[in-house]
């Protein structure tokens, strides 16, 4: 049975490539097909209205960003990395406090 199939599949396919050539499978135009197309379009019309009459002006909208504090968050961030990759500053001082016991001298 399997056999068969084998061979009888070679004549219901195209030679060489299936979706190339001249004897490229073509697939059957379906109505689920254009019901998915009529969809897309309808969600690219709604983005372009959305596109077209935006939210926000833009007198409202030059600012907005610096209101949520984005620029402080990014620069802290950046500060805190660094600070997980270097280590403090240590002072000759610092190092040698466990020395200074007693400053008397007389």
């Amino acid at each position: 049975m399997k056999l068969t199939l084998v061979l009888f599949r070679r004549n219901r396919l195209p030679n060489g490539h299936l979706f190339r050539g001249k004897d490229r499978l073509v697939k059957r135009v379906e109505p689920k097909h254009l019901r998915q197309v009529q969809e897309d379009f309808a969600i690219e019309e709604q983005n372009m209205l959305y596109l077209r009459h935006p939210y926000l002006t833009q007198a409202e909208s030059f600012g907005h960003t610096k209101a949520l504090g984005k620029q402080e968050i990014r620069l802290s961030k950046l500060v805190d990395k660094d600070r997980r990759i270097f280590k403090q500053d240590v002072t000759l001082y610092e190092r040698l406090q466990h020395l200074r016991v007693k400053e008397t001298w007389d």
